[in-house]
């Protein structure tokens, strides 16, 4: 609604709405919202404005929705980035196995898929009055100041939100632990295809220390996504600049599937000619297409440990914002092999 059409609104006499004061103080419903509860994650000249349309609007909160507010509504959402991720698989499980015991229901929405619409997740989950939030993507710019209801960042992210708590896999662990698999099995010519979110960088990071550290310096490809066809593109480009490359790591698994792909477009085969290892053992890994090394993120555990965090909050936890860290393990099958002498 533009500003115009706001004024002769208000005009006819109808009362203002949240939306009317987040347009008049150029801010989003959800940090309104936060203004509202109290929350000391907005910064002052944001609250100030905000509480400067407040008063010119002459805006009362509606006492309905005021004490419905302070009810539970026994529903938790998660906010997803790509529901063809299949970490998620996991990890969703896991969240509602923890929230099945109280009765909590989980609602999923992903960012990708309803990018059309002008609500976001997050504006949504707030209008449902959900209990929690579960944000498992990068948080977006209207969560900069955090959220207003309890939440978990779950994954390694490049921002944060403010009082939300963290539950994570140790990807810069993973990483090493796939670094380690392949020089124990005489690797030198390595390459690796990753992405750019929070967890790929730490995933990447782990993998190219422990690399440096045998002196090895690995051939690294990729871009902000790591999907089957990412994987895909950047093996296909890494192994034609570098045919001496005798093993790829890749991000995640379906990254791993499409690197599969490339390799046999290339003529070479899979441990032959080519180690392959992923990451997440997702579903996709143990089928026996690919019989896929992999480092086990756990997710399933995050997910659980991302639930106990919000029922924490949920039963009146006061500390500080705190983060919970899963070990990951590295899970052997057929797809790596010692380079052929």
């Amino acid at each position: 609604m533009t500003e115009t059409a706001t004024s002769a609104r208000l005009r006819e006499g109808q009362r203002p709405t949240i939306y009317d004061v987040a347009k008049r103080a150029g801010v989003s419903k959800s940090l309104v919202s936060l203004v509202l509860r109290g929350s000391p994650n907005v910064s002052a000249e944001r609250r100030t404005a905000v509480e400067s349309a407040i008063a010119e609007l002459n805006y009362r909160p509606s006492r309905a929705a005021a004490a419905l507010a302070g009810s539970r509504t026994g529903t938790i959402g998660v906010i997803i980035d790509d529901y063809r991720n299949l970490w998620f698989v996991d990890f969703l499980h896991g969240v509602q196995e923890v929230l099945a015991e109280r009765g909590i229901r989980v609602a999923v929405a992903d960012r990708s898929f309803n990018a059309h619409v002008d609500t976001s997740p997050l504006e949504g989950f707030l209008a449902m009055r959900v209990d929690g939030i579960v944000v498992a993507s990068e948080p977006s710019p209207e969560m900069g100041d955090g959220i207003g209801v309890p939440s978990v960042l779950a994954g390694n992210r490049l921002r944060r939100i403010p009082g939300a708590d963290v539950a994570t896999s140790d990807d810069r662990r993973g990483g090493k632990l796939a670094a380690d698999h392949l020089l124990g099995l005489g690797h030198r010519k390595i390459g690796h295809v990753t992405g750019g979110g929070g967890s790929a960088r730490e995933r990447a990071a782990g993998f190219v220390n422990a690399l440096h550290e045998d002196g090895i310096e690995p051939v690294v490809l990729g871009d902000a996504g790591t999907s089957e066809q990412d994987g895909f593109h950047f093996t296909k480009m890494l192994l034609q600049a570098n045919p001496e490359t005798t093993a790829v790591f890749a991000a995640n698994d379906s990254m791993a599937m499409g690197a599969a792909a490339a390799i046999k477009d290339l003529g070479l085969r899979v441990p032959e000619d080519i180690s392959l290892l992923g990451y997440d053992n997702s579903p996709l890994a143990s089928s026996n297409l690919l019989r896929l090394t992999t480092v086990d993120a756990l997710n399933l555990e995050v997910g659980r440990q991302a639930a106990t965090a919000l029922l924490a909050r949920f039963d009146g936890a006061e500390q500080e914002a705190t983060t919970s860290l899963v070990e990951p393990r590295l899970v052997v099958r057929g797809s790596t092999a010692r380079v052929a002498s």
